[in-house]
């Protein structure tokens, strides 16, 4: 067993896969924590219950981590959010949250924009560099100078 899995075993994590009760404001809190883009909590609220798969992952009653995608549900996704507080990462947590959306919608392909920096923790979950992948963002400047893109 991957020493990484049998720590999360032994911490009391809850897994949740829909939206109810969660504080919206502690989502806001963890992005920013973890230096991704936030909107208001309202934002996140609707964004959140119009994804395809949610998970939420809960160290007792206290939200440390959580991703979403967005998917057709029969053969394309893209994954959004996976955000895990600092204090929990390299514990296996953000590993669990991809693995689960991806077994929750097993014939999809999956799309993502990683983080710059957060590339290779995707590439150990087998994701690959996309040769033709573009983008049209609102704030297209930003993005840019943030290394999204060229």
């Amino acid at each position: 067993m991957n020493w990484k899995y049998k720590e999360i075993e032994m911490m009391n994590l809850r897994i949740q896969l829909d939206t109810t009760n969660i504080n919206w404001d502690l989502v806001v809190d963890i992005l920013q924590t973890v230096g991704m883009g936030y909107h208001t909590a309202e934002i996140h609220q609707r964004a959140f219950n119009n994804s395809h798969t949610v998970v939420f992952v809960f160290d007792g009653e206290n939200l440390i981590g959580f991703g979403r995608a967005l998917s057709d549900g029969e053969y394309q996704a893209a994954i959004y959010d996976v955000a895990v507080l600092p204090s929990y990462q390299g514990k296996g947590i953000g590993k669990k949250i991809v693995r689960t959306i991806v077994e929750n919608t097993p014939t999809c392909n999956f799309i993502l924009y990683a983080s710059p920096g957060k590339e290779k923790f995707y590439e150990k979950e087998n994701f690959k560099r996309m040769k033709t992948g573009m983008a049209l963002f609102v704030n297209a400047e930003k993005m840019k100078s943030k290394g999204f893109t060229e």
